[in-house]
């Protein structure tokens, strides 16, 4: 009797140490696999704690059944494998399953990056969002009557045919002070009228209404509070009002990564019965595009832009960097248009616009549209620039070639076509091509090239396509294989 009780008792320390084990391991597993809520877990492999499962089943297993026969080990070690696979099967976490799974757009979409943008699944931003924007133009200086008056005007110009559908407010709209019940309240001298009834008077014209807030304890501005610690009584507000879009800085945020103060306002939005379209604007700080998919349906890979050459150069790098992130549901963002505020040339425009566009960047202009020049609406309503923007296929267009500033950038359409930009970032005029090898077709092949600026084409054209261009000026194209 004596002898017996210290070998049950380790039997039986064995088989809690088992199931203990099991446990953990799937509890680690499963964080990791919800790891937009759990990210100590996002840098550990599946495979780590599926092998790590097997193999210390089967040695619990065999340590259990020692004083049995080697048959019925090896049994046990066939159920510990076939456990090990069923759990592997089930989470889909080797790439052949994940192969099945997936489909290629410019490269494998892993299922965990799928699983993470479904638990966004808000049904928008399958295509970049397009709009207006108070910021750029008009910063602080903003009321009711100049967002109806941007909403006529979106309209009476043809910009909402194309596909401009949010006016969006941004900082300044409300009081300093949020009321006796701590819910946001709108500027009375400046939108007296509220913005349920603004929201209304947008929708009434086809349109959609924008608002903006911050992810801390006040707006950029200082003017009005942040929504940090009240996203689900805010994101309620907005929903009530009829807001489809909120965009969410990240001033005076108390040094909290944006990686914990975001996700509240997703679930928050999620919670408060409408869809509203999520963008993210921390700046790009902490590299939003390798988290993001889950949280948002764009992000901000930048700082602020200005209306300089420089400023949109240098967005347009930034951006690029994080080109295979993007997708139908979430893009990057290098921050809004400055086409029309008069810091560049016609020309930096045109390749401001163009870059834009094939990065699949959100298209939300940044000037007056009420009072834009002719030109300025012409850059704005390129039909044929803005479907490469609004691609279904929605991979983002990225820089493939670069030297001395004369620049190949290009990215896949739908029915196999390309776009292409060449791009004279250079002081002086110059020659550009870009070979079939650049752009990812084969040499042999013949495309009809159509100049997206000229509306012109071009056919039967093969190995390359080259253009004379002036400082800072681009070609764009569409490249049709025959």
């Amino acid at each position: 009797m004596l002898g017996t009780l210290p070998r049950l008792l380790n039997k039986l320390k064995d088989t809690l140490l088992l199931l203990l084990l099991v446990a953990s391991c799937h509890l680690l597993a499963f964080c990791h696999y919800c790891s937009s809520v759990y990210p100590f877990a996002s840098s550990i492999p599946y495979q780590f704690f599926y092998t790590f499962i097997y193999v210390d089943i089967v040695y619990h297993m065999a340590v259990l059944q020692n004083s049995f026969s080697s048959m019925r080990c090896n049994l046990s070690m066939m159920a510990g494998l076939g456990l090990w696979l069923l759990v592997m099967l089930n989470n889909a976490s080797f790439s052949s399953s994940r192969l099945l799974l997936n489909e290629t757009r410019g490269g494998l979409m892993m299922s965990r990056e799928m699983h993470r943008r479904n638990l966004l699944d808000n049904g928008l931003g399958h295509t970049p969002p397009m709009g207006w924007n108070s910021w750029n133009h008009f910063a602080c200086n903003i009321n009711e009557n100049l967002i109806q008056e941007t909403a006529d005007a979106m309209v009476s110009t043809g910009l909402a045919a194309l596909g401009y559908q949010y006016i969006n407010i941004d900082d300044c709209w409300g009081e300093l002070n949020r009321d006796s019940q701590g819910n946001l309240v709108p500027k009375a001298s400046t939108f007296p009228s509220g913005m349920k009834a603004l929201a209304d008077y947008v929708h009434n014209k086809g349109l959609k209404l924008g608002i903006y807030s911050d992810a801390g304890t006040q707006t950029c501005s200082k003017t009005m509070p942040g929504s940090l610690g009240h996203e689900e009584q805010d994101a309620k507000t907005f929903a009530s009002w009829g807001i489809d879009y909120l965009k969410y800085d990240n001033c005076e945020n108390n040094n909290i990564s944006p990686k914990q103060r975001y996700p509240p306002m997703t679930k928050a939005l999620a919670n408060s019965g409408r869809a509203i379209f999520f963008s993210l604007c921390e700046w790009g700080s902490e590299d939003p595009a390798t988290w993001a998919k889950s949280v948002g349906n764009s992000w901000r890979t930048t700082g602020d832009i200005e209306d300089k050459w420089d400023s949109m150069t240098s967005r347009a790098d930034q951006n690029d960097k994080w080109a295979s992130y993007a997708g139908p549901g979430g893009w990057n963002d290098p921050d809004m248009l400055e086409v029309g505020n008069g810091g560049m040339t016609t020309e930096e425009y045109r390749a401001h616009f163009s870059i834009w566009s094939l990065a699949k960047a959100p298209l939300l202009i940044g000037c007056d549209i009420r009072t834009m020049d002719a030109t300025t609406k012409e850059l704005l309503s390129n039909k044929e620039v803005i479907e490469v923007n609004q691609d279904k296929l929605g991979v983002q267009g990225k820089k493939v070639k670069s030297n001395n500033d004369l620049e190949v950038w290009a990215g896949p359409l739908s029915n196999k076509k390309v776009a292409v930009i060449l791009w004279n970032r250079s002081s002086f005029k110059a020659n550009l091509t870009a070979s079939w090898s650049d752009i990812g077709l084969k040499p042999e092949t013949s495309v009809d090239a159509r100049d997206l600026w000229k509306h012109s084409t071009q056919s039967s054209v093969s190995g390359q396509i080259s253009d004379e261009l002036d400082p800072h000026a681009c070609k764009m194209y569409v490249l049709t294989p025959n």
